[in-house]
């Protein structure tokens, strides 16, 4: 849940493409699948744990995808009695996601990132945080954006992150395939700090991508 990008497409559309770094240890999640959930149907990979998703699309025309960690790094508690990963479905089910960030109960919940995609009667494109005290809601840009998390990757490496994202399209369309290329093979060739991370605990343990062309939208998971 530690990498993502967005790429607008022509005619409205974008893909979206999250690799999910995580402890080697972590219970294998289950391949995405749809699910009604308060009378909502939801499509997601569940994660194998707590039974909720780093990444998700609803038929009310949403997208949510979540990154550990709010705008910095943050001393973890013993235990938190909720997992982020049922907030992103939480908000997902809502019938109005800026409205039900407002009200939404985050006080013993893990600092998180969300980059939310909504297209239900405009293109729109925010970031939510929470950072343990406060929750931060901004409306982005329809344009290019990369996202690492805050626990992973201290501010150094999101900048260098931030220098590939540009460079990698250099000469290159922007297209989900070589959006795809990104995640896999970004970098400088340095598998701790790489896009494709591995280190010795943890690492990416899948790519997922959404795409929306035309009014078709596509998940595609691919485990590693």
């Amino acid at each position: 849940m530690c990498t993502v990008t967005f790429l607008p497409l022509p005619d409205k559309g974008f893909v979206l493409t999250s690799s999910r770094d995580v402890g080697y240890q972590r219970e294998k999640a289950l391949n995405p699948a749809t699910y009604t959930e308060g009378g909502v149907s939801l499509h997601y990979p569940k994660d194998g744990k707590a039974g909720g998703t780093w990444i998700g699309t609803s038929r009310d025309n949403r997208l949510i995808c979540l990154l550990n960690g709010g705008f910095s790094n943050h001393r973890r508690k013993d235990s938190y009695p909720k997992s982020r990963g049922l907030i992103v479905k939480e908000l997902l089910i809502a019938e109005d996601f800026e409205e039900a960030q407002l009200i939404i109960d985050l006080k013993t919940i893990e600092p998180f990132t969300m980059v939310v995609v909504d297209w239900s009667e405009e293109n729109k494109l925010f970031e939510f945080v929470w950072d343990g005290f406060e929750r931060h809601l901004k409306a982005l840009a329809w344009q290019p954006i990369i996202r690492s998390s805050s626990t992973l990757y201290t501010d150094q490496m999101k900048e260098m992150r931030q220098d590939w994202f540009r460079e990698w399209f250099i000469g290159k369309s922007m297209s989900p395939e070589n959006i795809l290329d990104f995640h896999k093979y970004g970098g400088v060739g340095f598998p701790e700090v790489d896009v494709f991370l591995k280190r010795e605990k943890v690492g990416t343990v899948s790519i997922t991508q959404v795409s929306k062309i035309g009014n078709d939208i596509e998940m595609t998971y691919f485990p590693q």
